[in-house]
């Protein structure tokens, strides 16, 4: 099943006489707990290295990139979209092919070690998750993630305050980069249980396998509450904690993402709002195109021409 993409801001690129290189022009931006760079190529150019010494988180802005970690990965097309979360220590190794027609802009924000550790020490001693079998942690093995827009959002906010002349920026960093850091852990677990990579093994997981498998009947909280052995309140703080977004939310989000699947092997709409859990045809119509902008019917013809 294919994973949504949220957009970054894209600042204007530079005209050439205010690039210092045309090959990862960088533009740096410094807070107390971070280092926040844009990165800007004009020109073709193969195996250029990037080297972190701390956490780096990265988003691509506009082109194309071809992208490994030195020692941990292959080459993977990077586009808009798209993030890479680089451990301490890490190089990427890049290409960019088509960056004489189509320049590419990057973001990378490296992250104080110990404004991590702290972070992550004060939420698993002050807000200690509902399931027991997770804690607050960032994944280095999970470091390929499509931008949810609560990802987005957070670090377009972190964009905003370190470009912004402001005396206060700081103190608006310290909010903004735990905020960013909590939303880059839910990215991280969302990502892994849309994988199956958790599957079974906590709480969250066995839920959201038992939401995928049935999808297509009506699905009770109450029971689905029970059946994870928590409160209905503790339920809906699980998802929010490891997710971002409710229970129901997520399940809506689910219904409309195997619609759009089912959709483009043709299946009929009334057959498509019976295998997502509608019961009235007309109502599956009105949510999927306040979900999506555009008709069940609208979406299948338009994905048969673009196939």
């Amino acid at each position: 099943m294919s994973l949504e993409k949220s957009y970054i801001h894209q600042p204007a690129l530079l005209n050439e006489k205010q690039l210092g290189s045309m090959v990862e022009n960088k533009t740096s931006y410094t807070l107390k707990n971070c280092e926040f760079n844009i990165y800007e190529t004009h020109r073709s150019a193969f195996d250029v290295k990037l080297h972190f010494n701390d956490v780096a988180f990265t988003a691509m802005l506009r082109g194309k990139k071809k992208l490994k970690l030195d020692g941990k990965t292959d080459y993977f097309d990077y586009l808009p979209g798209e993030s890479v979360l680089v451990a301490p220590g890490e190089t990427m190794v890049i290409d960019f092919p088509e960056a004489d027609e189509a320049p590419s802009q990057c973001l990378s924000l490296s992250l104080n070690s110990e404004f991590i550790e702290n972070t992550l020490n004060y939420l698993n001693l002050h807000e200690t998750k509902v399931d027991d079998t997770s804690s607050w942690q960032l994944q280095n093995h999970e470091y390929y993630l499509f931008n949810t827009e609560s990802l987005t959002s957070a670090t377009n906010n972190i964009m905003r305050i370190a470009m912004d002349n402001n005396t206060h920026k700081d103190l608006m960093a310290d909010f903004a980069l735990k905020e960013l850091l909590i939303r880059l852990m839910q990215t991280q677990a969302s990502t892994m249980i849309q994988l199956q990579l958790s599957k079974n093994q906590s709480r969250l997981g066995y839920i959201i396998d038992f939401i995928k498998q049935n999808l297509h009947q009506k699905l009770n909280i109450d029971q689905m509450a029970k059946m994870a052995y928590v409160s209905k309140s503790n339920f809906f703080k699980m998802f929010k904690e490891e997710l971002g977004i409710s229970p129901n939310d997520f399940i809506m989000k689910e219904r409309i993402n195997l619609a759009k699947d089912l959709l483009k092997k043709r299946e009929s709409i009334k057959e498509v709002a019976y295998q997502t859990g509608f019961t009235d045809t007309n109502y599956f119509t009105r949510v999927f195109k306040q979900h999506e902008g555009t008709t069940p019917k609208s979406f299948q013809n338009d994905s048969l021409i673009i196939q």
